[in-house]
């Protein structure tokens, strides 16, 4: 066998702009949203849930509060996280690079190729477009 056919991870990296520190910001704005309106209806589901297992039985109450403030508590987590992560986005100085994600790329490497090369491989994006590929 004198090559072979190998998947090699590319590390995608974005260059931070205003238009990319914006876009960042309303991402996380929605995902907090989303999880207000989620607790919202917890709430909401809650009331009416604990009404209907007080009518039909008493004993059953203590485990359905016991999901809704686990399913609560999750949700408070993620808000948390989503703040602080929200709070990384404004911190975040122009020009300088982020990770964004990884693609593969397929190589054909051969007795004596330095797979090295292939490992660390980058791409630079500003703005959505590609503007450097790395070794």
């Amino acid at each position: 066998m004198e090559q072979m056919v190998l998947r090699c991870p590319v590390v995608i990296k974005s260059k931070v702009t205003t238009e990319l520190k914006e876009r960042l910001q309303k991402e996380v704005q929605v995902r907090l949203e989303q999880v207000e309106q989620e607790l919202q209806q917890i709430e909401f589901q809650a009331k009416r849930l604990l009404t209907e297992q007080a009518r039909i039985d008493a004993q059953g109450l203590i485990s359905i509060r016991q999901q809704i403030e686990e399913q609560k508590e999750r949700l408070m987590q993620m808000k948390a996280q989503l703040t602080a992560e929200q709070k990384q986005v404004e911190e975040l100085e122009m020009g300088a690079e982020i990770t964004r994600g990884q693609m593969e790329q397929t190589v054909t490497v051969q007795v004596g190729d330095d797979l090295n090369k292939f490992m660390g491989a980058e791409i630079l994006l500003e703005d959505g477009k590609i503007i450097a590929f790395r070794n």
